[in-house]
């Protein structure tokens, strides 16, 4: 699988808390014993020393809790079962769009296929989008490239909620600057030369929470990593469009 190529992307903490240190049993060193009723021989403790470790270390570990308003244990529970019957993670989401007036769309989504099934929201969403009245629109919603900002910011945002929460990480807040740059003579067709979309995406994460800062950087690094938008946008992806008149 290709790792996402990397962005422009920023991580600032706001003065979060040092975690205290875990307490972790070293890995026993050999060691002679004493066998009674016969000679003194060495023996290599090493096996059960780790063994041992390992058995005091589960025994004492506190189970992972919800947090951050994630159901940790279910998260988890999610990923063991995809990780075991991986036809599990295969998804098709989908958005149905209709025209409202001039540059005014609505777009629904409510169903979509995953974890093996159909399935089903209880209610649809519905996000409206609109040119700016600069641009001679009448702002009845953000512009299609804005909510593909909103889009990086919101992907980014979940992952930065779960993997703290799935790391017993406490957040206290995650504040996004998210701007990208386009010259409108491509969309205007004043110029063959000027592409029709960003040229440039830059974005600003502030995260706060109850970790070391390099524990709330690797937080947002490992969002990234995984950000289903930012590997659209920074990798590429075929898109297939079909017109059909009535």
């Amino acid at each position: 699988m290709r790792r996402p190529k990397a962005g422009n992307l920023h991580v600032q903490q706001l003065k979060p808390d040092e975690a205290s240190a875990g307490i972790r049993l070293k890995q026993g060193e050999p060691r002679t014993a004493v066998v009674a009723g016969q000679r003194q021989r060495e023996i290599n403790q090493t096996t059960l020393a780790k063994d041992h470790t390992m058995t005091t270390e589960t025994s004492t570990r506190p189970a992972k809790v919800a947090m951050n308003g994630v159901d940790v244990p279910t998260l988890l529970a999610t990923i063991g079962a995809v990780g075991e019957t991986r036809e599990l993670a295969k998804f098709t989401f989908r958005a149905k769009g209709d025209w409202i007036n001039g540059a005014h769309s609505r777009v629904s989504m409510r169903s979509y296929f995953g974890a093996g099934a159909e399935q089903d929201r209880e209610r649809t969403m519905t996000v409206d989008a609109d040119h700016t009245t600069v641009l001679c629109g009448d702002d009845e919603g953000p512009t299609p490239v804005e909510l593909l900002l909103a889009a990086l910011s919101a992907c980014i945002t979940a992952g930065i909620g779960n993997i703290a929460s799935a790391r017993q990480i406490k957040l206290n807040s995650v504040e996004t600057t998210v701007e990208g740059d386009i010259d409108v003579q491509g969309i205007l067709g004043l110029n063959d030369e000027v592409r029709n979309g960003f040229s440039g995406i830059r974005a600003t994460f502030k995260i706060s929470g109850d970790a070391s800062a390099e524990q709330l950087r690797k937080i947002v690094e490992q969002s990234i990593a995984r950000s289903a938008v930012f590997d659209v946008l920074t990798n590429g992806v075929p898109v297939d469009i079909v017109a059909q008149t009535a």
